[in-house]
């Protein structure tokens, strides 16, 4: 018999589409604004797609909490194994309610957890793993937060499950990964300060695991930059073109240099020479998309390591807002710098449908250069 952890953190990225970089003490705020539900609905898809994927769920016995935190999303007409409640979620939950579960769930001797949170949920479970000597543990992370760094997360709810389902078979062996942080206030004030904290296990998969996120140095690239700037001032830049500028260092040098105010971790707009937002959220952009008549631009630069262009620090681009800008308007901006740690462009936008789209597309355009593009291969998991 298998034993398996289930924990849900309810609030983790309630605060992505209303672009407030992260959900650590915003849960009540997000929700006031009108936030819906983003981790548990994704844990429900991960549950569905595991159990149509796995055959043998006679030997499965899942551990979790009654309520928010675990049996909320487990659909009653699926069939995942047995599943025993250990732990009674409260209304509200905080970090001491996470520890409080996995405290459980390690006195109900689980072979592994999987988790559904941001960075700040892997912090809390791997200090826990550590305080109790149990860090062997492997762990799974279904990505549900705003920004999503450490290494133990799948690429999706659906790469989730088939880890899992991997894992189950024999198929993957167990690794060590970083698990990274960032400071949330410094964050929303544009201050990127990330921190490794402990290295968690978890099953190896370069497909289905998105890895550590790599902060890339671009010291030496300043021409180079210099030429995405005048290509970027050069050819796209017109009184009838909506830019929309993704988040990023790269993507906030060039619009400076450009002569725009631009954040390194908000999503900001420009039409001409006239900057026309800035760390806008889902609502803000589609009320521009709305009201612009003309071309529209998506400007986006992958994270270093990973490769994620959508998904990843900029859920203010809902389905809904990428499909008013429209997939064909989507425009990479890379450095070599960065180009040599991605090789892919990964995308998940949350919608199943739209994610088929981009994958229809196969490649996507990226700007490396002054006049110079190349197009790199899309990968949706």
């Amino acid at each position: 018999m298998v034993r398996l952890g289930l924990l849900v953190n309810p609030d983790a990225g309630l605060g992505g589409r209303l672009g407030l970089k992260g959900s650590d003490g915003q849960a009540e705020y997000a929700r006031s604004q009108g936030a819906e539900d983003r981790s548990g609905p994704r844990v429900k898809d991960a549950l569905e797609y595991f159990s149509n994927l796995h055959r043998d769920k006679s030997e499965i016995k899942w551990f979790t909490s009654q309520g928010r935190m675990g049996t909320d999303w487990i659909s009653q007409d699926i069939e995942i194994g047995e599943i025993t409640t250990i732990h009674q979620s409260s209304d509200s939950t905080k970090a001491s309610d996470t520890s409080d579960l996995v405290i459980s769930l390690l006195e109900s001797n689980i072979d592994l957890l999987l988790y559904a949170g941001g960075d700040g949920t892997t912090r809390d479970i791997i200090s826990v793993l550590e305080s109790e000597k149990r860090s062997e543990i492997p762990v799974i992370g279904i990505p549900c937060g705003v920004k999503m760094h450490s290494g133990c997360f799948a690429s999706s709810p659906k790469a989730g499950a088939e880890v899992l389902s991997a894992w189950l078979n024999g198929d993957l062996l167990i690794s060590s990964t970083e698990v990274l942080d960032l400071d949330e206030d410094k964050y929303r004030d544009g201050e990127w300060a990330v921190r490794l904290y402990a290295e968690a296990k978890t099953p190896a998969s370069p497909r289905w695991m998105q890895g550590a996120k790599m902060r890339v140095e671009v010291t030496g690239e300043e021409e180079i930059i210099e030429g995405l700037s005048d290509h970027i001032k050069q050819l796209l830049i017109s009184d009838n073109r909506l830019i929309i500028w993704g988040s990023g260092g790269t993507l906030r040098t060039i619009s400076n240099q450009i002569g725009f105010e631009g954040t390194v971790l908000g999503i900001d707009a420009s039409i001409g020479s006239k900057q026309v937002g800035k760390d806008l959220n889902e609502s803000q952009l589609l009320e521009l998309l709305s009201s612009h008549k003309g071309e529209v631009t998506l400007l986006l630069s992958p994270m270093g390591g990973q490769g994620f262009l959508i998904g990843r620090g900029n859920l203010q681009l809902s389905p809904r807002v990428l499909i008013e800008i429209g997939i064909d308007n989507v425009l990479g901006v890379v450095t070599p710098a960065k180009l040599l740690s991605v090789r892919r462009l990964r995308i998940e936008t949350g919608d199943s449908i739209l994610d088929e789209k981009f994958a229809l597309k196969k490649y996507l355009k990226v700007l490396q250069g002054y006049r110079t593009t190349r197009v790199l291969p899309v990968s949706v998991d």
